[in-house]
């Protein structure tokens, strides 16, 4: 009988240790609603809802499935059509509708990417300026530990002061995204490609050394992983978009 005490407890533990994994809250302080969007890596469990509103001021809390991996970013300025299509000025993530399923967003769009390792394990996140900006976001970890277990993210307003060759302008003329360099050029140097694909050969261009002076956590280009890269064992997250707004 004790032994089967035993037994139960020890195996009420290990369930309970089993399904530790990390929650991520979302939190809006922009003056616009914010629509993030969620994709899961390839082989990956999905972490739901894969996209959905995000009032001003709203927060939402979800929890990743053990060994999660996926991207992270907000859709700004989304309507939905008189046919029920679902669009996005930014981020948009070319499903049709409110949530994305596996699809990533179309760029620029401020991206945090994550691999999360559950039960106790090291995660690693960073918050990529690759593919261009989109919205201010910043990534708070809480309850964790690590030397690199720090906050990271693009808490300024890039759009507000980007270049002219970069911008994104939607119908009514407001600059909405501003694009990296690899994003608006194409051109093998600024993505990292062909003779330019490793470390020694691909170097930051003058667009990508802009975007990491106002945010120096964030990665900007390819390679741009070293002074990026953050990591925490047992953590909770906060997804913050417009963190330096005052809205909450």
């Amino acid at each position: 009988m004790v032994r089967e005490l035993m037994y139960k407890h020890y195996a009420c533990f290990f369930i309970l240790v089993g399904v530790m994994s990390a929650t991520f809250t979302f939190v809006n302080k922009c003056d616009q609603t914010v629509w993030p969007g969620i994709s899961s890596n390839a082989g990956i469990g999905p972490l739901q809802p894969t996209g959905f509103a995000l009032q001003k001021g709203e927060a939402k809390v979800l929890t990743a499935p053990l060994s999660w991996g996926g991207q992270f970013w907000g859709r700004t300025h989304c309507s939905e059509d008189s046919d029920g299509k679902f669009t996005c000025d930014t981020g948009d993530c070319g499903s049709g509708k409110l949530e994305c399923a596996s699809a990533g967003p179309t760029p620029p769009a401020t991206l945090a990417e994550f691999t999360v390792s559950g039960n106790g394990g090291t995660d690693f996140f960073h918050v990529s300026l690759v593919g261009g900006y989109n919205l201010p976001m910043l990534v708070t970890p809480s309850g964790g530990s690590g030397n690199d277990c720090k906050s990271t993210g693009c808490a300024v307003d890039l759009n507000g002061r980007c270049p002219s060759a970069l911008k994104v302008v939607n119908s009514d003329g407001e600059v909405v995204a501003c694009k990296s360099a690899c994003v608006a050029f194409g051109q093998k140097e600024d993505c990292c490609r062909g003779v330019y694909d490793s470390r020694e050969t691909c170097k930051p261009s003058s667009y990508s050394q802009a975007f990491k002076t106002a945010c120096p956590r964030a990665s900007t280009y390819a390679y741009d992983d070293q002074t990026s890269t953050f990591s925490c064992t047992g953590a909770d997250y906060r997804i913050t978009f417009c963190p330096l707004s005052n809205t909450r």
